[in-house]
C-alpha cells in the first residue's frame, strides 16, 4: 500500500521509486517457489492494469508498464537468470493499442514473451493486429467468467464462439475461463472480490459442472498441447476451428449459431462427410 500514490489496496499507481522495488519481488517470488519445486512458466506484471475497482488492483498506463518492463523487470530477470516470461497488458480487448505502445519499444520488446487478453470489452478480432506487426510474439486468452446468473444456452455459445474459437482464430496460444472452482456461495475470494463468479466446479456436499467445464471440455479434451491450428473456411452460422494434434489426429470444434438445424459437409483430403447441428448446438469431430 505504501508503494502506491493513493496508499489503498485498490487502485493508485505504483510510485517510479519502488519500481525496482517490485521487479525484486517477482524475482524472489519466482525463486521462493522454485525452492518449493514450482516453475513460474509466465507472469503478467499486472492483471487488468486499467481497471482500478478490483482488490486489490493497481493501475498501470501503458507507459508505465513498458518503463517498469524496460528498465527494471527485463533487467532483473536477465540478472537474476530468469527465464520465466513476462507477458504484457493482461486486459480487454478495447485497448490493442496499450501492447502494441509497449511492442513498439525494440529495448522493451527482447523481453517480453508476448501479450495477454481478456474480454469484457471489445472484439475478438482486435487481437489479430497485433499477431499481424509482431507476428514472432505470443498472445494469449487469460480470463473470462461465466456469471452466477447466466443461462446455460446464451453463455455456453457466446464463450465457445469467442472465447474458443474466437481466440484460437485470432492467434491465441491458450484459451482461460475463470475461475477454476468455488464452494456454494462463490467463496473463496477477497473482499470486493467476485462475489457472482461461477466456478467450472462447484464443489459443496457435492460436486457441480458447471457452464465453464463443458466450455472448456469441448476443446481442452481433445486437443492436447502442442496442436497446431489449421485451416477450415467459416460458413454462414457455423463458428469453428480446427486444429491438427501432435499424433496426427484432426479436430474440428463447430458451432451452430442459428436458430434451425444446419446440414453441412466436413471435407478433407477429398474425403467428405454429412452431418448436422441443432441449432445453439457445439461439437468436437476428430478423425
Amino acid at each position: 500500500v505504501l508503494m502506491k500514490d493513493n496508499h489503498n489496496t485498490m487502485g493508485g499507481h505504483l510510485l517510479p521509486k519502488y519500481y525496482n522495488t517490485y521487479a525484486r519481488y517477482f524475482t524472489r517470488y519466482i525463486a521462493a517457489m522454485k525452492k518449493k519445486g514450482i516453475t513460474i512458466d509466465a507472469i503478467t506484471p499486472q492483471n487488468e492494469p486499467l481497471n482500478a475497482g478490483n482488490n486489490p488492483s493497481l493501475v498501470m498506463t501503458a507507459e508505465e508498464q513498458n518503463v517498469f518492463i524496460r528498465d527494471h523487470l527485463g533487467p532483473a530477470f536477465r540478472k537474476a537468470g530468469i527465464t520465466t516470461k513476462i507477458i504484457l497488458y493482461d486486459h480487454n480487448c478495447d485497448r490493442p493499442d496499450y501492447p502494441l505502445t509497449i511492442l513498439k519499444d525494440s529495448a522493451t520488446r527482447k523481453f517480453i514473451d508476448g501479450a495477454a487478453f481478456h474480454l469484457y470489452g471489445g472484439d475478438i478480432s482486435a487481437i489479430t493486429p497485433i499477431h499481424d506487426q509482431f507476428p514472432d510474439k505470443a498472445l494469449y486468452f487469460t480470463e473470462q467468467w461465466t456469471g452466477a446468473n447466466d443461462g446455460f444456452d446464451g453463455s455456453f455459445a457466446w464463450h465457445i464462439k469467442n472465447v474458443i474459437i474466437g481466440s484460437m482464430r485470432n492467434w491465441c496460444k491458450i484459451a482461460l475461463e475463470w475461475n477454476l472452482a468455488n464452494d456454494p456461495n462463490f467463496e473463496p475470494h477477497t473482499p470486493g472480490g467476485c462475489t457472482e463468479c461461477k466456478g467450472a466446479l462447484t464443489i459443496g456436499d457435492t460436486v457441480t459442472r458447471n457452464i465453464a467445464y463443458y466450455i472448456i471440455a469441448h476443446a481442452a479434451k481433445f486437443v492436447p498441447p502442442g496442436s497446431i491450428r489449421i485451416g477450415s473456411d467459416v460458413p454462414n452460422q457455423l463458428a469453428n476451428v480446427a486444429f491438427l494434434t501432435p499424433s496426427g489426429k484432426t479436430v474440428l470444434l463447430v458451432l451452430n449459431e442459428g436458430k434451425t438445424t444446419v446440414e453441412f459437409n466436413i471435407k478433407d483430403k477429398g474425403n467428405i462427410v454429412a452431418t448436422n447441428l441443432p441449432a445453439g448446438a457445439v461439437a468436437t469431430y476428430i478423425w
